[in-house]
Parts: C-alpha cells; structure tokens; sequence
C-alpha cells in the first residue's frame, strides 16, 4: 500500500494578503486638462466666431445674435467691386493683399538666408560669439514701432525716401531674424556632425557634404525660419505704417475700420486669409510626408545600395574599383 502523506497545515505566513488599495482621482491632471481646454477656446473662439459671423445676411452686424437669412454676400464683397448695388473695397483689398504677399514672401527669404547663415558661424565658437549673440537677440527686445520709427529716422537722415521694397523690407527683416536664427540653433543643438564625417570618409566633398547630407538633415529648420518672416511680416503694422505710402494689407484693414463702421466683410477677410494659411500648411505637410515616404522606399537595384547612381559616395566607389552592376 503506498503510503498517504500527512496533509500540511496552512500558516499563516503562508497567506497571500491583498489588500485593496482605494483608487484616487488624479486632480491636477483633471485641472491641467481643464486649463488647456479653456486655453483652446481663448485662442481659437474668436476665430470661430468671426467665420460664423462672415455668412450673415446682408444687414448682419459685427456682433451676435446671427442675423439671417445666411448668405455669401459679404464674402463676394472681398472678390466682387459691386454687391447688391453697393460699391465694396474689393479692389483696394485685392491691391494692398498683393503687396503684402509678395514683401511677406521676400521677408521669408531674406529671414531663412541669414538665419541659416549666421546659425552657420555659430557651429564653431568664435571670438566674440556672445556678445554676437545679444545683438542678433537686440532686435527681438526692441518694440516693432520703435524699430519702424528709427529706421524711418535713418533714411531720412541719410536722405532717401523710404519704400515698400527698401525700408519696409529691411525692417521686418530685421524683426524676424531673430526668430529664425533661435529656430536653426534649436535644429543645430540636436544635429549630430558624426553624420558628416562619415558622408567625408566616404569620398564626398564639402560641397556634396552640404548638398546631400546637411541641407536635407536641417531643411525643417530653414523652412521655419522662412515661416517666421513670412508670417510677421504679413500681418505687421506697427513696422510698416510709418514706412511705405502704398497700403499692404493690415494697413488697408485699419484704414477701412477708421474711416467706415466695420463689417462683416473684414471677417470674411480674416476667415479667408486664415484659410489661405491653414491650406499653405496642409500642402507643406503633404509635400514632407510624400518625400518622406519616397525616401523611405525599399532599395530595388544594387547601383542604389553601393551608391553608384549619383550618391555622395559613387565618385569613391568607382575609384575603388567597384563595377556598375547591369
């Protein structure tokens, strides 16, 4: 007979004791959730606002209630020079909105060289280097009228008159270099020269270097640098008004609101112009995720893989005797 062992007795050490732990509401991130959401509604209910405000009748007002029926009359007040028998603004609109996009885009340019460039010289320390700093960031610390005013001061003084394309350009320009050099020493702070380096041991000069390695790695840097002087250009005032005799767009907007009651065609204005830039944005994001995925693609052809289709390291490859594969 086999013999049965004796069962053991339960310790009590041996218990498992769970205990139940009463769950807590975490209160501050319900708060922090609570500040965002009312910081959202800060931001972006006016603009909610002045769109649901542009699509009023014609005898709508500036302010709730809606006053129906709903209609586009006063969106074809900004693209139309008569409405309803009305005479509009459309064509001082459509003139000022012109010049103001193409100094905005000129403004972008000049911020992105420059940004780009002087971030180039801070890579490497230099003598002097900080208190170079300071007076790229002087320009940031000045009021925007006060710039436009001694700018003003100067070309008189120097006895030219100032223009659209001369004063107005250079002070915005000034104003928003700034910006973008901050946003290339953000991108060169995380940028990691060890790619170069490897791009030069591989046969490539500086000239491939920069072209095929550096620009494509900081790009986002330069375009948001371009951004910046782009957009604080395109909606400047205090720079501009004391600059240029021919309205850009802010300019136009404050001389309608002076001289007439405001409408709600300056709505539909701003929803328009905000539309504009919302689609500048989509389209950019589109243009990065197709060239990222291009990119990414799977190597189909060993020329491609050895780099002998036109990569920074084909000249050295085929020095090293590598033959192009059919």
């Amino acid at each position: 007979m086999a013999a049965v062992a004796p069962a053991v007795a339960e310790r009590t050490q041996d218990r498992v004791i769970k205990r139940q732990y009463k769950q807590r509401r975490d209160w501050a991130k319900w708060g922090l959730a609570a500040y965002f959401v009312v910081f959202l509604i800060f931001l972006y209910a006016p603009m909610v606002l002045m769109a649901i405000l542009s699509f009023q009748g014609y005898y709508g007002g500036v302010t709730f209630p809606f006053r129906g029926p709903a209609g586009l009359d006063w969106w074809r007040s900004i693209f139309e020079t008569q409405v309803g028998g009305v005479f509009t603004h459309a064509g001082d609109i459509r003139a000022a909105g012109q010049r103001s996009l193409w100094i905005s885009l000129a403004a972008g340019a000049v911020v992105a060289f420059f940004s780009f460039t002087l971030s180039m010289a801070f890579r490497r320390r230099f003598r002097g280097d900080g208190v170079a700093f300071y007076v790229i960031m002087l320009a940031l610390m000045t009021p925007g009228f006060l710039l436009g005013l001694g700018t003003q001061l100067l070309w008189k003084a120097m006895g030219i008159q100032t223009s659209l394309w001369g004063s107005a350009l250079g002070a915005n320009s000034v104003w928003g270099i700034p910006f973008g050099f901050l946003v290339m020493l953000a991108v060169w702070n995380r940028y990691d020269e060890h790619i170069e380096e490897a791009a030069r041991d591989l046969g490539a000069n500086l000239a491939q270097t920069f072209r095929e390695v550096t620009l494509p790695l900081v790009w986002t840097g330069i375009f948001g640098a371009a951004l910046f002087g782009f957009t604080l250009t395109w909606n400047d005032f205090d720079r501009t008004v004391l600059l240029v005799l021919d309205n850009t767009l802010p300019l136009q907007i404050v001389g309608l609101i002076q001289a007439s009651a405001i409408r709600p065609d300056l709505y539909a204005l701003g929803t328009a112009t905000t539309l504009v830039t919302l689609f500048l944005i989509f389209s950019a994001l589109v243009v990065v995720t197709v060239r990222l995925r291009l990119r990414g693609r799977r190597v189909d052809r060993v020329e491609e893989e050895l780099g002998l289709e036109g990569g920074i390291d084909a000249e050295a490859a085929q020095a090293g005797g590598f033959a192009t594969l059919p």
